[in-house]
């Protein structure tokens, strides 16, 4: 089975995933050990720590410094778990990215877990703004280019009062993630209508990710990351404009200067990603690594943007879902042993 590997994001590491490292993983103890010892040193909490506490603490599960780092260690172990199938190409979404980065050979696992933990704690120490997240498509996940456009509509319009900054974040599949600072998404908050009973929702411990506002991280993110980390990718990498970064072909500069600079700076676009996935590779399914599920639906939803196979709807996925699976969570039991050979 030839797949596309999606590395998931901040907030995929919940409550439900406390205990999942040491429990899905424990062939992987010296790897999280290396790790560990990095962040030992820095007198950070451990993976071991945070992963084997006794309950789930959103004020500290959620942090940057300590989310990043578990949901890059869970993602990597999971990719490094695949049996039996042949990876042709690897995006993420948003922190993904730097994850992504691991799992197609552009770093080492030991200097991604350096680079997600560098940026994790530099985004964690500023704080820079918040992210909001709100869908465009109704629950039927029929695309509907005028909500969006109403949506980001209202965004611009926000942001060109005094005192607002609001911008889109990230366009991920039929839900709109936009940052700013507190009162452009107070404003938001206050102006768009309510939907399905939970959005507009205010992401805990989120910064203003993929705007100028993250401008300062980038640059301490480039002082802290030297060239020599990044290196030819072994797989095709596909980032959050859609471009495809080569085996053989990547000029490992501009590679680090994507990665430290308009990766943090600018919007990510993880529904092109996908449409680049599923035109440029044809893969028979797409696998997305834990923590948890809850990327899944925002990649249906980008391959119905894409009219991917001819989807149309939440109804079309689903039934060609159980006809053979085109989605593969690990983060689910029923599925995870459908790339991993059985085992858990």
């Amino acid at each position: 089975m030839r797949i596309v590997v999606v590395c998931p994001g901040r907030g995929t590491y919940t409550r439900t995933e406390l205990g999942s490292l040491s429990h899905l993983h424990p062939d992987k103890a010296d790897l999280f050990a290396r790790f560990d010892a990095r962040r030992r040193a820095l007198g950070q909490d451990t993976l071991a720590d945070l992963d084997g506490a006794a309950s789930y603490s959103v004020a500290r599960h959620t942090r940057g410094d300590n989310a990043s780092a578990l949901i890059y260690a869970a993602s990597l172990a999971d990719v490094l778990s695949l049996r039996g199938v042949e990876v042709v190409a690897v995006t993420g979404n948003s922190m993904g990215w730097y994850t992504a980065l691991a799992c197609g050979g552009a770093l080492t696992a030991d200097d991604g877990f350096h680079v997600v933990n560098t940026m994790g704690t530099l985004m964690q120490g500023a704080l820079i703004g918040g992210q909001i997240v709100h869908p465009t498509m109704a629950e039927d996940w029929r695309p509907c280019a005028l909500r969006k456009a109403q949506l980001l509509a209202l965004a611009e319009k926000i942001a060109a009062r005094p005192g607002r900054v609001l911008s889109l974040s990230i366009d991920l599949g039929g839900m709109l993630v936009l940052a700013g600072n507190a009162e452009g998404l107070a404003d938001f908050e206050t102006e768009v209508p309510p939907e399905q009973g939970r959005f507009p929702m205010r992401l805990a411990n989120h910064a203003a990710f993929h705007t100028a506002l993250q401008a300062p991280v980038a640059e301490q993110g480039r002082a802290a990351l030297p060239e020599s980390l990044f290196r030819q990718p072994d797989l095709p990498l596909i980032d959050g404009r859609g471009a495809v970064w080569w085996p053989r072909a990547t000029d490992t500069r501009a590679l680090r200067a994507y990665t430290l600079g308009h990766q943090v700076t600018e919007p990510y676009d993880f529904t092109r990603a996908i449409a680049t996935a599923a035109r440029e590779f044809a893969p028979d399914a797409f696998v997305v690594p834990g923590p948890g599920t809850t990327l899944g639906g925002a990649v249906a939803q980008s391959l119905i943007l894409a009219g991917w196979r001819g989807l149309t709807c939440k109804a079309d996925f689903q039934t060609r879902q159980a006809e053979s699976p085109i989605l593969i969570a690990m983060g689910r039991k029923d599925q995870r042993g459908l790339v991993t050979g059985g085992s858990r």
